[in-house]
């Protein structure tokens, strides 16, 4: 099975975005190849430090935003 990481990232950005706190803060409890990857992108700043958060970049805010009611949201 071959996965499709963009999807993966997509997802784990959405989640992150849930723990979201103090403007752009938010646990990073997700596997670091992933976080090196949402990294790359531009979505999150450097996440590796000692600090048990990490910060989500403007854009990636707006895109965790966007993935969650595309993906998450319940059809009312």
């Amino acid at each position: 099975m071959t996965l499709d990481t963009d999807k993966i990232d997509d997802a784990a950005l959405a989640i992150l975005s849930l723990t979201l706190h103090d403007g752009d803060r938010v646990w990073k409890g997700i596997d670091w190849n992933i976080t090196d990857r949402l990294f790359e992108k531009g979505l999150i700043h450097h996440p590796k430090n000692k600090a048990k958060s990490l910060s989500l970049t403007p854009e990636g805010i707006a895109q965790a935003r966007e993935i969650l009611a595309r993906e998450f949201s319940k059809a009312e």
